[in-house]
């Protein structure tokens, strides 16, 4: 499925999902929910999808990089009913390559990426079933263990910082478990290094900027 129509139906389902909890929680009396001290572990299956944009030299084309799935864990924070700060965690594996360049298609192998994130976050409603929030943050984007394509001697990326845009929304279970859905929209640039194994170097500069759409569970203590 090509890429903005993956991200559009994640989306639709996300705002469909967020409608049927929001009708729900409307009928229900407000409960003890989030305060000012908790901490609130959650783990999510989330999809990250990738939205490039590159420039390259030599060849030309552009930077293609795969979709993928994982699980990730957070944990947050509250340092008010409303405000709290969340650190996520997970390790996504990609497929990268060069596409539509004078030379083809170009794969330039796998790259593991490590992209720890902390964002500052606003609770609406955190006294009721229902507590959408939305949050602002940053990443540093850590790619390792890379495996290079046919024909290359090395592919190296650069470390980078990137800002983090969120929202979601937790839904009360009852005895302190929440239902998770959350959407992160991460702005990350990275310049990669190819070198062939008949000597020549290609430089790209990448914009990665994926939609990161997750669905989990949370416990608050």
């Amino acid at each position: 499925m090509p890429k903005g129509k993956l991200i559009a139906a994640a989306a639709g389902a996300f705002l469909l999902l967020a409608g049927i909890a929001a009708t729900e929680a409307a009928a229900q009396q407000q409960q003890q929910g989030k305060s000012a001290g908790d901490i609130m572990l959650r783990g999510r299956l989330i999809g990250v999808i990738p939205d490039e944009d590159s420039t390259v030299t030599v060849i030309g084309g552009k930077v293609d990089a795969s979709n993928t799935w994982t699980a990730e864990a957070d944990v947050s924070y509250f340092f008010t009913d409303n405000i709290a700060a969340e650190l996520i965690a997970a390790t996504t594996k990609h497929k990268m390559a060069v596409n539509g360049s004078t030379a083809g298609n170009v794969g330039l192998g796998d790259v593991w990426l490590l992209p720890p994130t902390l964002t500052l976050q606003y609770h609406f409603q955190p006294k009721a079933a229902f507590s959408p929030y939305v949050g602002l943050g940053a990443t540093y984007a850590i790619f390792y263990n890379e495996k290079v394509g046919s024909g290359l001697r090395s592919v190296d990326y650069d470390n980078a910082w990137g800002v983090a845009l969120q929202a979601g929304f937790d839904y009360a279970l009852g005895n302190s478990w929440y239902l998770n859905a959350d959407v992160k929209k991460i702005f990350l640039n990275t310049d990669v290094t190819v070198r062939t194994n008949a000597g020549a170097t290609i430089n790209a500069d990448v914009d990665l900027n994926p939609w990161v759409i997750g669905l989990g569970v949370g416990y608050k203590f």
